[in-house]
């Protein structure tokens, strides 16, 4: 019997389809008479079927070798194509992981889009974002897996477009999308080239191809840029961030996933390609270079933002830039920690933002504040989803950085400078957030707030309490245990000095952030260059605008260059060739005289003339 469930785990994702197919009688109109609410708890049920199967899975995995399961999709010629399934700790660990934030972000969701007329539109679309998730972490072939981006990428344009009739969150769907093509069509070209030089369409055996590769260096450059420009979308990372920040805009359950589990989908697809990365010391440069400009640059734009929502988006771009660094440095299991701890963290997060912006009907946090004794439980929660975030003892994010700084590896100064930074701006930025919302005296649309519903109440303390079993969980996957390594004696002294470090520099962002002059009006400095700082951030660098001067006008200046050329070239060749034909057979008509000595003159002359041309040009 168990046997039985492991071998099937590979129906989990589907579990998630059929709530969203189930869901469509209600979400078109054909069932109206039982409102909305028979859609959700479909999916639910669904849902909490798939948890219950993936967990007796996952715990039978623990003592079993790896299983592949190969489907045959296509073979013509020497094209094989097959969509393969991995069965191991780590993808039913991650699937569990999908599956249990769903879990909680669609019972939070009940609450928070009760009065919601299209409710059974959106549960249907978290059922499709569920399965296509669940499936990119079980999946061991990367064109299956890009099928399931692809799958992500829409629901991802119709969850944040879920609004429509709001002009700013059509906006926003459109960019997500179109962002996120850009990576998926360069992913594509990397796919079709891996498949072409040999076993790369599955990621279990991308490691002893990589070993017996002889690629030229150009192509095995090229070829890792490619296949890093998919996860690069999907993440959120420089220069394809901006979609993120513009997400917030959907509904935050889906938020909930976007940035815990979506973001941590193409990261989680990059950790499987890492063997390729290994083959160019450019695409390693690439992922670190990537990744600590993310890292740094969306910590910056996380302290001028003002919407509570974009804030924490910025913070998840900048931690799925450590992961990106880690991947680049090669090492996998503290990338995989990464996502984890940080999922784990940001869910609680962004279920405490919601429960705000619920009560308030306002995501300004510069009109809050007040809220601590008015929402003891969201209180809560957001100090131990930003305890959880930051390294502070004992939580998750604290144990990711003690095994990244005492593992195996020598620690150079320069990344333990990136982390401390990350660090302390994280803890300064979430430490400004909880001053502006929870502390200080009840704004006007704080004044009244209320605590949420027990229908959001009950996932919200599940993942508190789930934030506090982190360390217990990484202790039985065996991951708190302390590694010293071989190098020299300095080396050591910074790995041992590193941790303190981590924890002094969060200590010092959230004094920094409790110190520091926090204005309600956010009335704009006098002096022009901290107006120009403080819009730097506030504005994303300019890189939108940076966006529109170059690429977005050199493609309106093609698009008219191409609209003037077929107008008035194309168009002018075809209407002169139909209007010489028309005056042509309007001239011809009138040579028609129905007398046949006429035709046989007219071929006549027409053949002399062809032969005094024909005559003319010999000589």
């Amino acid at each position: 019997m168990n046997q039985f469930i492991v071998n099937t785990c590979w129906f989990i994702p589907v579990y998630g389809l059929i709530g969203a197919i189930f869901s469509l009688p209600w979400a078109i109109g054909i069932i109206r008479r039982t409102g909305s609410r028979p859609a959700a708890y479909f999916n639910i049920l669904m849902t909490l079927l798939a948890f219950f199967h993936g967990s007796i899975a996952f715990i039978h995995s623990l003592n079993i070798s790896p299983i592949h399961l190969v489907l045959p999709w296509l073979q013509v010629a020497d094209l094989n194509l097959s969509l393969a399934i991995e069965i191991s700790p780590v993808s039913l660990g991650a699937m569990q992981l999908v599956t249990g934030i769903s879990l909680l972000a669609q019972l939070y969701a009940l609450g928070y889009m009760e009065k919601d007329w299209a409710l059974a539109r959106f549960f249907g679309l978290m059922g499709f974002f569920e399965g296509a998730l669940s499936g990119i972490a079980i999946s061991d072939s990367l064109l299956l897996s890009y099928g399931l981006l692809e799958m992500l990428t829409l629901s991802t344009y119709l969850l944040v477009g879920f609004w429509y009739a709001q002009p700013l969150v059509v906006t926003a769907a459109r960019d997500a999308f179109l962002t996120k093509r850009v990576g998926d069509i360069i992913l594509l070209m990397g796919l079709v080239a891996l498949s072409t030089y040999g076993e790369g369409l599955t990621f279990s055996e991308l490691e002893n191809w990589a070993a017996s590769s002889n690629l030229p260096p150009l192509t095995e450059t090229l070829l890792g840029l490619s296949l890093i420009a998919g996860p690069l979308g999907k993440c959120a990372q420089f220069p394809l961030h901006l979609w993120l920040d513009e997400a917030m805009e959907g509904p935050n359950p889906a938020s909930i996933m976007r940035n815990s589990v979506v973001v941590a989908a193409g990261a989680f697809v990059l950790i499987k390609l890492h063997p390729v990365f290994t083959l160019s010391p450019v695409a390693s440069v690439a992922l670190v270079v990537i990744g600590t400009l993310t890292a740094i640059g969306s910590s910056l734009m996380a302290l001028a933002q003002i919407d509570i929502k974009r804030t924490l988006s910025h913070s998840t771009s900048a931690y799925l830039g450590l992961v990106f660094l880690a991947v680049g440095l090669q090492q996998i299991d503290v990338a995989l920690l990464l996502l984890f701890t940080h999922a784990i963290a940001k869910a609680l997060l962004f279920m405490s933002t919601g429960s705000i912006i619920l009560t308030t009907n306002n995501q300004n946090i510069t009109e809050m504040g007040g809220l601590w004794s008015r929402m003891p439980a969201t209180t809560s929660a957001f100090v131990v989803g930003s305890a959880g975030l930051v390294c502070l003892l004992p939580l998750g994010t604290f144990w990711t950085m003690r095994r990244w700084v005492n593992g195996f590896w020598e620690v150079p100064a320069w990344l333990i400078g990136i982390l401390l930074l990350v660090n302390a701006l994280s803890a300064l930025n979430l430490t400004r957030v909880f001053r502006l919302v929870f502390l200080g005296e009840p704004q006007p649309k704080t004044r009244r707030a209320p605590e949420i519903p027990w229908p959001m109440a009950v996932p919200m303390v599940s993942l508190i309490i789930l934030n506090f079993l982190v360390p217990l969980i990484l202790d039985q996957w065996q991951f708190l245990l302390s590694w010293t390594g071989p190098w020299a004696t300095n080396a050591r002294l910074l790995n041992q000095l590193a941790l303190p470090l981590l924890i002094l520099s969060g200590a010092i962002g959230c004094l920094i952030g409790f110190m520091i002059s926090l204005g309600r009006a956010w009335a704009r400095p006098m002096q022009k260059s901290l107006r120009f700082v403080q819009d730097f951030f506030a504005y994303d660098f300019y890189i939108e605008k940076f966006y529109r001067l170059t690429v977005v006008a050199a493609v309106d200046l093609l698009s008219k260059m191409t609209s003037w050329f077929d107008r008035y070239v194309v168009d002018g060749l075809v209407n002169f060739a139909a209007l010489a034909t028309v005056f042509g057979g309007q001239s011809l008509k009138y040579s028609v005289s129905g007398q046949s000595q006429g035709y046989i003159l007219t071929i006549m002359i027409g053949v002399g003339l062809l032969l005094v041309f024909s005559w003319i040009v010999g000589n």
